[in-house]
């Protein structure tokens, strides 16, 4: 998969998400920054079933902002077999 690029507009800000895809443990994980901020890693997360930043800097990612990127990966996302 190559990197993606997408525009959104969350709580009437407008974002430009730049995601790129790489694989961890047989994991799909995406490099994600977004208005060119620093590289969140967002992996899939079992418990909220969905993809979700890791590590300390996750907490300075908007709610909502993470939501909706957490959906656009998923939209994009191979299915495993």
């Amino acid at each position: 998969m190559n990197k993606l690029s997408f525009n959104l507009l969350v709580d009437g800000v407008p974002y430009m998400v730049k995601a790129e895809p790489f694989s961890f443990n047989d994991e799909q994980r995406y490099n994600v920054s977004f208005n060119g901020s620093e590289t969140y890693i967002f992996a899939w997360d079992e418990e909220t079933l969905r993809y979700a930043p890791v590590g300390d800097v996750a907490s300075t990612v908007p709610v909502s902002l993470e939501q909706e990127i957490a959906s656009k990966l998923y939209e994009v996302t191979p299915a495993k077999e």
